[in-house]
Formats: C-alpha cells, structure tokens, sequence
C-alpha cells in the first residue's frame, strides 16, 4: 500500500517521473519552471532535463523549452494518415493559394527527407508544378527547415546520425551550418530555399504544429526563382502564417473526424 507521507525513496527518480507526468500532458517547461514545480535548485531540475533528453523522454525546443521526447509523445503526425492531413490542411492551403496566386505544398517529414503530401498550383503562366520534388533532404528545402527547426537536439542529431544526405544544389554541407541556420529559421518563424532543393525555385515555408506544440507538417510556397522578389518576403510570411493558424484550428479538432479517411 502507498504511505501518502512516506519520503521517496530515491528522490531523483521520484522527480524525474514527476516531470515525465508533466512533459506527457502536453506542458512544455523552461528551466525554472521545473526548479518550481520540483522545488529544487534550478541546477538541480537541469540535470534532471538533460538525463530525461539523453534517454528520449523530453526534448529540448527553440525558445530552450522542453516538452515530451519520443519515448513518452503521441504525434499527431504518427496518427494522421496522409489523406487525413490532406482534408485538414485543405481550407488553410486553398486561403493561402487564393491569397498568393502561388504554388502551395504541404510536406512531412520523412527520416532526413520530406515527402509530399498535397498541393495547389498557381495560375500563373509561370509557376512550378506540385509533387515533383518529393523525398528531397529536409536540410535543403524550405518545408524541411520549418519542420527539423522545431526539433529537439536529440532528434535532429539522430535524424542526422549519418550525416547529411549529399545533394548537388546544397548550401548548407555541415549538421553544425545547419543548426547555426535553424536558429535563424526559429527567430523568424519561417524557412527560405533559394534553389537549395532544385534549380530555378525559391520557397518560403512555415511549420504547422499540434496543441502540445509539436511538428505536423510544413507549408510552403513555391516560386519560379526568375520573379522571386525578396521584398515580398514579408507579405509571404504574414500570409503563411495566417494559414498556419488555420492549419492549427483544424489540427486541434478531435481526431475521431478523420478515423474514416485513409
């Protein structure tokens, strides 16, 4: 029986459980919210973080926040098939296609690559055709780089546990280059490529996430490079992420919608 009164008798494990609990709910925890929660010296409840990333319990985000791990995560992306993200992302990509007058693709992650899961072309005399670039490295395109941006240092490196796949068009050759440029891509919330992933396109993406704040999938928008116009940056952006928090209400709504869709 449980002594409700009776001191743990390994106050590390009692502690680190007691933050797994947390990370499985859905919390995210910076440092000092684990020192607080576990009433310990902040040093103490960083260890705790560390030991908990190192086994896959917990990941560390951008903003230094940790959530849950591999381990102990229920991923949207593991639950949702394509054709179910294809009807949940639809209205945030046709808003955005309408908005843009641009090429819209929606990518997930795939190992080290994404995989293309949908997509609407611009109307535009010019314009790049959807899906033809599928299963490119992640690390090269702009979908790829809004999504491995929102992973943990242990999943990025064990996605990467071999390096970084060659790629002709590549500018970024190094796992250190591209944590160095996935900070950028943090600080502002959305992805270039500019003929990283094929010659003659530039893109522009951002990550749609699950309530626990996890990566679902990226939306991008693909332009011929001949007309890509840097100013117009901001506009893509402000646009992307108008769709994003429609992609982001969709996501949130009970997954029973979808059970019928393969």
């Amino acid at each position: 029986m449980r002594n409700d009164e009776q001191t743990p008798p390994l106050d590390s494990v009692h502690r680190a459980l007691q933050l797994i609990k947390v990370l499985r709910a859905g919390r995210s925890l910076a440092v000092k919210d684990a020192a607080e929660l576990l009433e310990v010296v902040p040093s103490t409840a960083y260890r705790l973080l560390v030991a908990l990333c190192y086994d896959g319990f917990a990941s560390q985000d951008g903003d230094r926040r940790y959530r849950a791990g591999t381990e102990i995560a229920s991923r949207h992306q593991g639950t949702l098939s394509p054709g179910q993200l294809r009807i949940v992302l639809r209205p945030a990509i046709e808003e955005l296609n309408r908005t843009l007058n641009e090429t819209i693709q929606v990518w997930v992650l795939n190992g080290p690559r994404v995989s293309y899961v949908d997509g609407l072309e611009s109307t535009q005399p010019l314009s790049v055709r959807t899906g033809v670039w599928d299963l490119v490295p992640a690390y090269s395109s702009a979908g790829g780089k809004a999504l491995l941006a929102e992973l943990g240092r242990t999943e990025l490196d064990s996605i990467h546990a071999d390096g970084l796949i060659p790629w002709r068009s590549a500018r970024i050759t190094t796992l250190q280059s591209l944590k160095r440029h996935l900070v950028t891509v943090r600080q502002e919330g959305y992805a270039l490529n500019q003929e990283e992933a094929a010659q003659g396109i530039a893109g522009i993406a951002a990550c749609v996430k699950d309530p626990a704040g996890y990566p679902v999938a990226a939306i991008s928008v693909a332009i011929p490079s001949i007309r890509f116009n840097r100013k117009r940056i901001p506009e893509y952006a402000e646009a992307l992420r108008a769709a994003v928090i429609v992609a982001e209400t969709e996501i949130a709504k009970p997954q029973e919608m979808f059970t019928n869709t393969q």
